[in-house]
């Protein structure tokens, strides 16, 4: 199989798996954390271009998911970590991964945190290195083996 059609599988049996847990998924500490975990895939590389962010924007504005909470809140929280990320990546960084953090109270949530990730990372058919090391550190935030995700 291509890494092409891997990935988009991926991304589809996480997005399938995020589904199932919809209604378990409604706390401020998982809205929280995935706005933080969208935008650290979205500034993996270091930047974040306004294509770019925009893509990430309606991904998170049509994810099924997500749905539980406003859709201007999330883009409000989404870019405020997104400008976090773009005034000091390495900085912000160390913000927004104790965002994620707040989510592995509970491990359903911090699960789908991390799967979220991976959505947003392979919904262009290119999860990049960058995005699987970011998304690889908040399995490390989370207190979830990397490996469990094929990371």
């Amino acid at each position: 199989m291509a890494l092409w059609d891997r990935v988009k599988e991926s991304a589809s049996t996480m997005q399938t798996q995020l589904m199932a847990k919809k209604n378990d998924l409604k706390s401020g500490a998982f809205r929280d954390a995935s706005m933080a975990m969208c935008a650290l895939v979205a500034a993996a590389d270091g930047t974040v271009d306004p294509s770019e962010r925009h893509r990430v924007a309606q991904l998170i504005g049509t994810n099924e998911v997500l749905q539980n909470f406003p859709a201007d809140d999330l883009r409000r929280r989404f870019d405020e970590y997104v400008d976090k990320l773009t005034a000091d990546f390495a900085f912000g960084k160390v913000s927004v991964l104790q965002e994620v953090a707040k989510a592995k109270k509970k491990p359903a949530e911090a699960r789908a945190v991390i799967q979220i990730g991976i959505v947003i990372g392979g919904a262009d058919g290119d999860f990049d290195k960058d995005e699987q090391a970011v998304v690889r550190e908040a399995c490390f935030a989370l207190d979830l083996p990397p490996h469990e995700f094929d990371l």
